[in-house]
Parts: structure tokens; C-alpha cells; sequence
């Protein structure tokens, strides 16, 4: 087994977590605060960078634990601003990581899993299949190494979207604990309101999250709003039915009194349609919800192409027409790769 395998990870620890191991090994809440400050406060990359540290303690985590972000193997910057990373992780398996400028500030795009065990037809990493979850500071791995590059250029990294490679509720525990470790007041102390969790539409991991009430946006990538319609493009939709996923949402709003963002994906004359602008107004109907119409970025290995201006024009006027707020996303790095996996699959293919 690899060292890497071995050893206690540092950024998997949320500070409770972190508590307890020092106190296991001796030393205060204390000691724990200041190793807790070194690397969220300070932004500690290595433990012999933790100068203020007693010795015997420095010297225990550098025997026992490690410190480290994934490593960047490829990146490309759009001509609208857009920057996209390929991170290579201790074990050699690759993520990305995307950057995108709004105004003085950043959002950060990443990934939770290596792959993904979903399916989605239209998705890159949908398409490559699922390797493995990634652990809670693999996660926050990516942020840290994200927010440096947007200090590096004088942006605030304000909004964290848990969207890239993989689906965020198949590995709950992990993505839930990154959460905590990102909204720590005593730590990067980022407000949750700015961090949103996607889901393509896990019901059970839906009920749980309002349930255990972490106050982050929640999006649910819906894409049809028949069954027939939503099973031709997401797989995961044979196992829970759109009536099963809106009791799921409706027990979520009002548990949680806080809206959700549906996502849909505009693939000409696929879900595009009248018909299905018309069917999705009436699913979500009375619902606090709020539509992003995203037009698909193509994949190689997805034949849909992304729907004309006056077809979305026309589906957004319909949800007008029932009161469903929605708004027309802009694509992002187009010139890039920026589609979920793309620029990984370049990356291991050589061909970047």
C-alpha cells in the first residue's frame, strides 16, 4: 500500500476531526488550532512550513500525516476568461477544476468524484464511466489550489458550485464533509449561501440533505420533464421516477424553506420543444423554484447540438407564461473543453 493510501490526509479533517486526533496523540484543542490556522489562515502547504508548531508535534504529523493539494497537469484559459484544470491527485488519477470570471470575483466549478456512475448521454464524464469517489480533502484540495490562482490575480474566489466530474450525492459523506471544512468560521469561513450542491436527482440524498439542514443552494439537473423523456438522458432516472424526485424536492423546500435551481441542459429538438417547456412548467408549478437553461456544450461522443436562440427564446417565454422564473446561462469555455471531462480525456489521451 502507497504511502499516499496510508497516511492520515490533513485537508480530509474537519476541525472537530482534527481536534480529536491531536487529543488522542496528547497535545490541546490548542495545538489543533494552530495546525487548523496554518493551513486556512496562512495557507500552509507543507507541515515544515508550520513553523510556530512545537517541534515534537511538527515532527509527529511529518511521521504520520500528509499535506498536500492535487497537482496541475493541464490548463487552458478561454477567450471569454474561463480557466480549466486538470489536477493530477496522490494516486495518479486526474480531476478537474474549472475557474469562471464574473466581475471582480470567481466562481470555482469541481469535482467530486474521478468519473461518474450516472450515465448522463450528453455528459463527458458521463461517458468515461466512474473510478472512484474522491476523498473530503481531494475536494477541498481543488479549492485551495483554485483560490490561490484567483488571488494570484487579484479576484475574490466568492462562489464555490460542487458540479464538475462526478455526482456530488453518491458520495455525500465526502462532499458533505468538504462543506464543512469550506464553511468553517474559523477557517476559509466561505458563506454557504455562495456554495451550491448539484445533484442529477438522487431522492433519498435529496430528503437527507434537507433533513440534516446545511444551508447551501441546492440544484437538481432534471433535463426532461416526462419519465420517458428524462430516462433517454439520464440513466439514474429508471431508478426513481419524476414523481418519486419532486416528493423528494417538495419535502426539501419545506423542510428547508429555501428555493431550488433546476438544471436543464437545451438540446435542439430534443427537450427543447414546446411541448416540453409546456410539461415543465406544469411539474413545477407552485414550487419555489428557479430554471437555468443552459444550451448544451458538445461532446464528441454525444451526437445532440445545442439548441438555436429562438427556440430557447420561445421555451423560456412559455415558463414566463407560468410564472417560473428562469434565466439563460451563458456558455462557458467552448474554446477550451470546458464540457464536464473533456479536457481530462485530452489529457490522458496525450493530445493536449
Amino acid at each position: 500500500m502507497s504511502d499516499y493510501a496510508q497516511r492520515i490526509h490533513l485537508l480530509d479533517l474537519d476541525r472537530p476531526s482534527l481536534v480529536a486526533l491531536l487529543e488522542s496523540w496528547g497535545y490541546s484543542a490548542f495545538h489543533a488550532g494552530q495546525v487548523w490556522e496554518h493551513i486556512y489562515r496562512r495557507g500552509a502547504r507543507s507541515i515544515a512550513g508550520m513553523d510556530e508548531l512545537r517541534p515534537d508535534l511538527r515532527a509527529r504529523l511529518e511521521a504520520e500525516t500528509l499535506l498536500s493539494l492535487p497537482e496541475p497537469v493541464l490548463s487552458r484559459r478561454s477567450a471569454d476568461g474561463t480557466e480549466k484544470v486538470v489536477l493530477r491527485l496522490g494516486d495518479g488519477e486526474m480531476v478537474e477544476a474549472v475557474l469562471m470570471p464574473y466581475r471582480d470575483r470567481y466562481t470555482a466549478c469541481i469535482s467530486t468524484q474521478v468519473g461518474c456512475a450516472m450515465g448522463c448521454v450528453f455528459c463527458a464524464t458521463g461517458q468515461m464511466g466512474f473510478t472512484r469517489h474522491l476523498r473530503p480533502g481531494e475536494i477541498v484540495g481543488q479549492i485551495l489550489y483554485l483560490q490561490q490562482v484567483a488571488q494570484d490575480e487579484g479576484r475574490e474566489l466568492r462562489n464555490v458550485v460542487f458540479m464538475g466530474m462526478g455526482e456530488p450525492l453518491h458520495n455525500y459523506d465526502a462532499t458533505m464533509t468538504a462543506v464543512d471544512i469550506l464553511t468553517d468560521d474559523k477557517g476559509l469561513a466561505m458563506a454557504p449561501r455562495h456554495l451550491t450542491v448539484s445533484t442529477v436527482g438522487l431522492a433519498p440524498a435529496i430528503r437527507r440533505l434537507a433533513d440534516e439542514a446545511r444551508p447551501v443552494n441546492l440544484a437538481v439537473s432534471l433535463h426532461g420533464a416526462t419519465d420517458a423523456e428524462r430516462r433517454a438522458l439520464v440513466p439514474v432516472a429508471r431508478r426513481w421516477s419524476l414523481a418519486e424526485l419532486m416528493d423528494a424536492c417538495r419535502y426539501y423546500v419545506a423542510k428547508r424553506g429555501r428555493r431550488i435551481f433546476f438544471e436543464w441542459t437545451l438540446i435542439a429538438g430534443e427537450n427543447d420543444t414546446p411541448e416540453q417547456a409546456q410539461a415543465l412548467g406544469r411539474l413545477l408549478q407552485g414550487l419555489d423554484a428557479h430554471v437555468n437553461l443552459i444550451p448544451l456544450n458538445p461532446t464528441g461522443d454525444y451526437g445532440g447540438a445545442p439548441s438555436r436562440r429562438e427556440a430557447i427564446a420561445a421555451f423560456k417565454a412559455i415558463l414566463d407564461g407560468y410564472g417560473l422564473p428562469s434565466t439563460v446561462r451563458q456558455r462557458r469555455g467552448i474554446d477550451i473543453d470546458a464540457g464536464c471531462g473533456q479536457l481530462r480525456k485530452r489529457a490522458i489521451a496525450g493530445l493536449a
